[in-house]
């Protein structure tokens, strides 16, 4: 067996690592912070094989205003340790927080609402890549 094989058998895709940080991340209080008038649909956990990239989010019902939305997550996300992220130039990204989750630096971003739906996640992967 050649050493691509061996890379891809031992290396390649998400395992125990990520397990570990999906699990931490879901911990995460924000993520159940919905604003007033949102319903949850759901919860969701992923992670990418390719770049091991994990995903944890809520989706939730919401017809409310996007910039209503962005001030509630504003506040909730500050309330639970994360700090705005600044974007290209030094702007705050109004939608993207960052803070350390289990050993890496993770994003919480808040989309929508789109369709009435509005999505709160926190994605980070253990090479501490930068997502917003």
């Amino acid at each position: 067996m050649g050493l691509p094989a061996l890379y891809f058998l031992t290396v390649y895709g998400c395992g125990e690592e990520e397990d570990r940080l999906a699990e931490v991340m879901a911990g995460e209080a924000v993520l159940d912070a919905a604003p007033e008038g949102a319903g949850r649909e759901d919860r969701y956990q992923e992670c990418d094989d390719d770049d091991r990239r994990v995903v944890v989010g809520t989706r939730y019902r919401y017809d409310g205003a996007s910039g209503q939305a962005l001030r509630h997550y504003g506040e909730a996300a500050g309330a639970d340790g994360w700090r705005p992220q600044e974007g290209a130039g030094g702007e705050i990204a109004p939608s993207c927080f960052t803070k350390s989750v289990g050993g890496t630096t993770a994003y919480l971003g808040v989309e929508g609402p789109d369709d009435g739906l509005l999505y709160v996640e926190i994605v980070a992967d253990p090479a501490k890549s930068q997502w917003c």
